[in-house]
């Protein structure tokens, strides 16, 4: 019997500490010291390259286009390619915000990169092209990402009769270590090209298998659910560096540090169970839609490809893949010569479509209603996606809420959450930001010399400061609490998927303009990993496309208009009365001139709205006091 093995280059287990010094670069970022973690340190369960086992040669995508191209002299095939082409998947490892994060990962900890580059090109990682883990071993054959062979060659790791090709019980029975759960890149790899799909009534010109697991969200959920091996979690739910030099003491996902967990979060919505009908929002000819494929590769009316034996059917799987990166499209036309297309999957045109449908994902995300309660403007926002809104990688990645507040003349009178195109500057002092922010403890922060706090070293990070995303239908407190996902610095009930934020209406103010804006990558991030990259070019090359491509152009998700009506000006407790009982609240409210007040709904008694509540301001209150 093959058995799988695990995989270190230059040195065995038991010579972790000469793999350190000679195999990974010493170099750390500015004023701090480099973890001296190894390639076990990263280890995870499944496939391994530099084995006992040979890959077959992983066929590169324009292997496939032929067949699965879309022509205009053939009216049904779906444009498979194109679509796949023009998505984030097939250009997970040209993204330059990737090799940029990449560079300084492997500077924080040595070897970290391995745990990035097996989800970006799964290819390359399996081939053993991931020493060294700053990705330079990489060929253009790798740099197709997450590619036809990569997805159509993966195996279920639990066999199931019917469901799985007779072919993997053996595949599974040579597998040294088995995933507990889905997550990490924790993959498992049909070593010869035997592909599968989720049809059987085809006759495909190569090897062709029936599996179920291509319609399992837990295909996905390999590698959109990431958790770093280096840290074990406590009983006390903090993280804490394991031995270096060892692999994590359990494998499973769940007791180690939580990057993203897109996959749980949908595991425990009501979209994993029976699925949720969505009216068409996602899913194409789908109406109910349940796993990460119905909305990420929605049905549509076509057939897959021009074999003469090719079938049309209503439920063949558009290859969209469709997330919320609507900017790194641009980066990489300009980073990649076209000239090289077609011998490499470029095309500005399938980039642009790609860029589209990610918009379109993006505007779908989400349902916003605004209104007006009495001096008050409540934003409401549903989210109608199947995890949390945004999910993903949290480093950079945000949402907003913008009010814009007119007058009679449209004279715009105060903005909420302004951000400056020219700057690339987010006001978030007077408006809500949805998002995370991850960073490092004490314990981490003493041994790396990076202050303690939140920050952008991925490959350290170890607590969790702010999660206030908007979660899922169907969520719980104790089972996100179960997949490390709880919400913090915000409070969401069970069974909530929205989220409310009150903004307060001056006096006249006639009409108020909301949107709910999304951004790949915000400024802090892009700059962070030019500033800390002492390794390559990789921060600076991505800071300089980063300002000539819109510098992260945030994406309007949506648009609300509220007409103002008359509203009672000084109601401090809501009830559209000004009487004695906000008078009796007043005092408590009232400064010195030019001091701010303390409780931000002081702000019914700032009259004169200069940010403090003084003399003048009560002068006012009292015009406004029904008697």
């Amino acid at each position: 019997m093959v058995i799988y093995t695990r995989h270190y280059l230059c040195a065995s287990a038991s010579s972790m500490l000469v793999l350190a010094l000679f195999c990974a670069s010493a170099v750390a970022g500015p004023g701090q010291t480099q973890i001296p973690s190894t390639l076990a340190d990263f280890f995870l369960p499944g496939s391994q390259p530099n084995g006992n086992v040979q890959y077959e040669q992983f066929v590169t995508s324009n292997n496939c286009r032929g067949c699965h191209e879309f022509q205009p002299d053939f009216q049904t095939p779906t444009p498979i390619y194109q679509q796949w082409s023009g998505s984030m998947m097939g250009q997970a490892a040209r993204d330059p915000l990737f090799y940029a994060c990449l560079a300084v990962a492997n500077q924080d900890a040595a070897f970290a990169g391995d745990l990035c580059i097996r989800c970006h090109t799964p290819a390359g990682w399996i081939s053993g092209r991931s020493t060294p883990t700053d990705g330079s071993a990489l060929t253009t054959g790798d740099r197709d990402g997450v590619n036809c062979s990569v997805c159509h060659r993966m195996v279920d790791p639990v066999f199931k009769k019917g469901s799985s090709p007779s072919i993997d019980a053996l595949i599974l029975a040579n597998i040294a270590e088995l995933p507990t759960r889905p997550g990490a890149g924790a993959y498992i790899l049909d070593p010869e090209d035997n592909r599968r799909g989720p049809f059987q009534d085809v006759l495909p010109p190569h090897p062709w298998a029936y599996s179920g697991f291509h319609r399992d969200a837990a295909l996905c959920g390999t590698c959109h659910d990431v958790s770093n091996p280096m840290y074990e979690r406590q009983s006390d739910g903090t993280y804490q560096l394991d031995l270096l030099g060892m692999e994590h003491p359990t494998r499973d996902p769940y007791d180690m540090f939580p990057i993203e967990r897109t996959y749980s979060e949908w595991l425990h919505s009501d979209f994993a169970g029976v699925g949720v009908d969505m009216g068409g929002r996602f899913g194409g000819n789908k109406q109910v839609v349940g796993t990460c494929q119905d909305c990420h590769m929605p049905d549509t009316s076509a057939a897959a490809c021009f074999y003469p034996t090719a079938v049309f059917r209503s439920d063949q799987p558009a290859h969209d893949f469709a997330g919320g990166n609507a900017w790194v499209q641009d980066m990489i036309i300009n980073l990649y010569p076209l000239t090289q297309f077609p011998f490499d999957n470029l095309s500005a045109q399938f980039l642009q479509d790609g860029k589209a449908r990610a918009v379109s994902m993006l505007q779908r995300a989400l349902t916003l209603e605004a209104t007006q309660e009495g001096n008050y403007l409540r934003v409401h926002i549903i989210n109608e996606t199947g995890h949390k809104l945004p999910s993903g990688y949290p480093e950079g990645r945000r949402m907003w809420i913008n009010v814009q507040l007119f007058d009679e003349s449209l004279t715009l009178l105060r903005e909420h959450g302004h951000y400056d195109g020219v700057t690339a500057d987010l006001t978030t002092s007077d408006t809500k930001v949805y998002e995370t922010h991850l960073g490092i403890d004490a314990a981490v922060a003493a041994q790396t010399g990076i202050p303690e706090g939140p920050g952008f070293h991925f490959a350290l990070n170890n607590v969790i400061f702010k999660d206030n995303r908007i979660p899922p239908r169907g969520f719980t407190n104790a089972a996100f609490a179960a997949i490390q996902a709880s919400p913090i610095g915000a409070k969401y009930a069970d069974g909530q998927y929205s989220d409310d934020t009150r903004y307060r209406i001056q006096r006249g103010v006639l009409s108020a303009d909301v949107r709910v804006f999304y951004q790949t990558a915000s400024k802090d991030y892009v700059t962070f990993l030019r500033d800390e990259n002492v390794t390559n070019l990789a921060g600076q090359t991505l800071y300089n496309q980063w300002q000539i491509t819109g510098k992260s152009p945030p994406v309007q998700m949506a648009l609300a208009n509220v007409q103002v009506m008359p509203f009672a000006i000084g109601d401090y407790d809501g009830n559209s009365i000004v009487n004695l009982a906000d008078y009796s609240s007043f005092p408590a409210c009232l400064t010195a001139p030019n001091v701010t007040y303390s409780d931000p709904n002081c702000i019914e008694f700032d009259f004169d709205d200069d940010g403090d509540v003084d003399a003048r301001d009560f002068a006012e209150f009292q015009l406004n006091l029904e008697s």
